[in-house]
């Protein structure tokens, strides 16, 4: 995520609002790390009666495991809308775009649900933590798991489709070959998200087990792949910049070198396609346009196709003796 700062804000210099989008979801991400770390010092993966003697530390685990769901369900919710942001700014095709519209409105519509179950699965809202010293009820585990195959069946779906869509809209974007079988490679690390999101399925029924904190760990594995998954492939598809900066800054940067004679830098076309009319020789010259697809908060480079591209014009004068 650094290196995808680095690259959008130094190098590119087109911090989009997909990038900030991604890294709300990141600082989501690393809370919810935290709390996985710190439910695990306090008895995450243990059976009840390893706290007997411990009776404070069930307190702490419990609420360490409502903030961490929670806080596991916003990550999955801001990421793949980031994920969707990104492949629609570079889609032309508006049956894709329609497609990444769908996937957004899914993921709000049952991560809202589902979150908004998770927070107030009991009244009040702290006696989830509070069990043993306050008294309060929670709503049927059954509804819960319900609701836990719901949210999963549509993760699943939209991991599978922003790891396979993208494969399809880097196919038609102006690159190699080479290069667009790497990026489609990279972004289709998606599918192994919605892979942990299907393996976490049968351990979903968890959520009613009495012993719970014990019964649930594998569901806490899969949700942490899943979502550190998601967030390094959507930023590793963007870090295509940062080697050719370091491939100029060890041969020395190109702004430094003194233009040789009758060589103009196409960086003089400005944005809107002004011309840069250069006297090449005597009776010659060169007239340059230019049109640049970047715009403002667009994080993504120039690779999709344009109906006016670059072109150069030449006119001669010729004189009759």
């Amino acid at each position: 995520m650094c290196l995808r700062c680095f690259v959008r804000l130094r190098i590119v210099r087109a911090f989009g609002k997909d990038d900030a989008t991604m890294v709300v979801a990141m600082f989501f991400n690393l809370a919810f790390a935290i709390c996985t770390f710190a439910g695990a010092k306090y008895g995450f993966g243990q059976e009840m009666n390893w706290f007997v003697d411990k009776p404070g530390y069930l307190r702490y685990a419990l609420l360490y495991w409502w903030l961490g769901q929670n806080f596991y369900l916003v990550t999955a919710i801001i990421a793949k809308l980031s994920i969707a942001m990104t492949l629609l700014r570079i889609t032309p095709n508006r049956v894709h775009a329609v497609i990444l519209y769908t996937v957004s409105g899914l993921t709000l519509l049952v991560g809202a649900v589902f979150v908004l179950v998770s927070i107030f699965e009991c009244t009040p809202v702290d006696f989830f933590w509070n069990r043993m010293t306050k008294s309060g009820k929670c709503i049927d585990p059954n509804a819960l798991v319900g609701v836990a195959y719901l949210g999963s069946a549509v993760a699943a779906a939209t991991d599978f489709t922003l790891g396979l869509l993208p494969c399809v809209i880097v196919w038609n974007l102006q690159m190699n070959r080479r290069t667009k079988i790497a990026l489609a490679g990279i972004m289709g690390l998606g599918c192994i998200a919605g892979a942990t999101v299907v393996a976490r399925i049968p351990y979903l029924s968890a959520y009613k087990h009495a012993d719970f904190l014990h019964a649930t760990h594998p569901v806490s594995v899969c949700s942490n792949i899943e979502t550190g998954v998601g967030i390094t492939a959507s930023s590793l598809a963007t870090l295509r910049p940062i080697f050719r900066f370091l491939r100029d800054t060890k041969s020395g940067s190109r702004s430094r070198k003194r233009p040789t004679e009758n060589s103009y830098p196409l960086s003089n076309v400005t944005n809107g396609g002004q011309r840069h009319w250069a006297s090449i020789n005597s009776g010659y010259h060169a007239t340059i346009t230019g049109r640049q697809a970047s715009m403002q908060n667009v994080s993504t480079e120039s690779i999709t196709p344009l109906n006016q591209g670059m072109k150069i014009e030449r006119s001669f004068q010729v004189d009759h003796v």
